[in-house]
C-alpha cells in the first residue's frame, strides 16, 4: 500500500471516530429533513434554486469546513502529526493524502443527500433525476475546493473554524451578493457556474462561465494543495515530541 494510501486511512479513521462524524451526518441529512417537509406540503419542481440553498449556502461549506480543518488541525492540537511527520514519507504526499479524503469525505456526505432531496421534492419524473446528478456533481467539485481551501487553512492557522466561517458567511453569504466583483474569490459562485452548466438552469442569478468556474476551482484546490504542503514541510518536530 502507497503512502498516500496508508497516511488517509489514518486519516478517514480519524476524522469518523471523533464527535465530529456526528455533527457532519445531522448536517449532510438536513437537505433530505427539508426535502420531506416540502414534500408534504405538494413538492416543487423548481429544485436548483432550492438545492442552491439548502447545500451551496449552508450544508456543503459547513461540512468541508468541519473536514477540513480536522484533517489536519485535530492532529496539530491533540500532539499526534508529530507520528505521520517523523515517518520517512514526503510532507507532499502527506499533504496530498489529506486534502484527498477531505474532498472524497466531503463528496460522500453531499451528494447523496442532494439525489435523494431533489426526488422527494420533484419525484422522478421529467428531467429531475439529470438535473440532480448535474447539480451533485457540480456540488462534489465546489466540496473539494472548499475542503482543500480548509485543510490548508488548518495546517497554518489554530483559528482555521473561525476564519473559515467568516469566509462563508460574511465574503460569500454578504459581500458576493453586493459586490460583483467579488464572485470572482467565491467558490460558491464557481460551483454554481458549474452547476448552471451542467443542468442548464441557474439559481436565479446570473451565473459565472463554466471556464471562469473551472479556472476558480482549479486555483483553490491546486493553492489550498501546495500551501498545505508548504506549511507541512516547515512543521518543526521537536526532539521532545
Amino acid at each position: 500500500m502507497s503512502a498516500v494510501a496508508v497516511v488517509g486511512e489514518v486519516t478517514l479513521r480519524a476524522l469518523l471516530g471523533r464527535r465530529r462524524a456526528l455533527l457532519v451526518g445531522l448536517l449532510a441529512l438536513l437537505p433530505v429533513l427539508i426535502a420531506l417537509l416540502i414534500r408534504l406540503a405538494g413538492g416543487r419542481s423548481d429544485i436548483v434554486p432550492i438545492l442552491d440553498t439548502l447545500v451551496v449556502r449552508t450544508t456543503l461549506p459547513l461540512i468541508a469546513l468541519i473536514v477540513g480543518t480536522a484533517a489536519i488541525g485535530s492532529e496539530i492540537e491533540d500532539g499526534t502529526l508529530v507520528y505521520t511527520l517523523v515517518k520517512p514519507v514526503p510532507r507532499w504526499q502527506i499533504a496530498l493524502a489529506k486534502t484527498l479524503v477531505a474532498a472524497g469525505l466531503t463528496a460522500v456526505l453531499i451528494v447523496p443527500p442532494i439525489l435523494l432531496a431533489a426526488i422527494l421534492m420533484a419525484g422522478f419524473g421529467g428531467s429531475t433525476l439529470p438535473t440532480a446528478v448535474g447539480f451533485a456533481l457540480a456540488a462534489a467539485i465546489g466540496g473539494a475546493a472548499y475542503a482543500g481551501a480548509f485543510t490548508a487553512l488548518g495546517a497554518v492557522t489554530s483559528r482555521a473554524l473561525l476564519i473559515g466561517l467568516a469566509y462563508t458567511l460574511l465574503w460569500e453569504g454578504v459581500l458576493a451578493g453586493l459586490l460583483e466583483g467579488t464572485r470572482y474569490l467565491s467558490i460558491r459562485q464557481a460551483t454554481l457556474g458549474l452547476a448552471a452548466a451542467a443542468t442548464g438552469e441557474d439559481s436565479g442569478v446570473t451565473p459565472l462561465s463554466p471556464a471562469i468556474s473551472a479556472a476558480i476551482i482549479a486555483v483553490v484546490i491546486i493553492g489550498g494543495f501546495l500551501v498545505t504542503s508548504r506549511a507541512l514541510a516547515r512543521f518543526q518536530v521537536r526532539s521532545a515530541d
